[in-house]
């Protein structure tokens, strides 16, 4: 009895890869990002079914909620990075993140979007005592660090359903945190005052990748008091300008030298 049972359970189990890789292909082939819906309707699954796959794709980091649908997921975002001639996207990096450590002397980070928040890929520290903590393999949530709105408003995450229970010291509806994305589009970075921690702000700006997606952004962040507004329109354009050029480095046709 115990053989047959053995048998089927393999089957089934191979069954499951087999669909998942299908929907894993779709998505990473589709132009546009592919709903849940339209998934389940183009591989002859059942919805419940493409969407219990979808989410397990999701927890590996193999595919991403956007707002109009799923699209490939961090993972699969890094390893495309690293068919990159020699390097991937933290050593194309390296160039922007000590540029701006030099400049700002705060620290800078490089992060990525993931199915469980922002994810930091690498960082300069700050040459300052008060400020000096590692970022590298910390996720925090998207909506209350200045590198997760950038995601936000950029298409590369999409916006958490329950945002008051995300963190203790922020509280943010979803028609506020739309209104401030819209800003973060209208002058190309966003801002994070307080949200994340009490005494600690940053400022964050795209980076985008060949296909013309954000697929990363550079950051900078330090204690509230020394992070205000003056400072912030002084280093904002610094930072904009290294974002861009690590877009060139990604392959961005976008920003190409001499383009807008």
């Amino acid at each position: 009895m115990e053989r047959p049972f053995h048998i089927v359970s393999t089957q089934t189990g191979t069954q499951s890869i087999d669909r998942a890789a299908q929907l894993l292909v779709r998505v990473v082939e589709s132009t546009q990002p592919l709903g849940v819906g339209e998934l389940a309707t183009t591989s002859g699954l059942p919805k419940s079914t493409t969407s219990r796959l979808v989410a397990a794709l999701e927890r590996q980091g193999l595919l991403q909620r956007v707002p109009d649908g799923l699209r490939p997921g961090p993972v699969l975002l890094r390893l495309a990075q690293r068919g990159l001639p020699a390097s991937n996207v933290v050593e194309l990096a390296d160039e922007a993140l000590r540029w701006l450590a030099d400049a700002s002397g705060e620290t800078i980070n490089l992060a990525v979007p993931s199915a469980a928040g922002v994810e930091h890929l690498a960082q300069r520290d700050s040459r300052h005592f008060v400020g000096i903590t590692s970022w590298v393999g910390r996720r925090v949530p998207l909506h209350c660090a200045a590198n997760g709105k950038v995601f936000l408003a950029f298409g590369s995450a999409a916006i958490p359903e329950h945002l008051d229970a995300l963190t203790p010291h922020t509280v943010t509806d979803r028609p506020t945190l739309e209104a401030e994305l819209e800003q973060v589009r209208a002058r190309g970075y966003a801002r994070a005052v307080d949200e994340l921690e009490l005494g600690l702000s940053a400022i964050a700006a795209p980076v985008y990748g060949a296909g013309g997606t954000v697929v990363a952004a550079l950051s900078i962040s330090a204690p509230t008091i020394r992070l205000e507004d003056e400072r912030v329109e002084r280093l904002a354009p610094v930072l904009l300008e290294q974002s861009r050029a690590l877009s060139r480095r990604l392959g961005n046709p976008h920003f190409e030298r001499g383009a807008a």
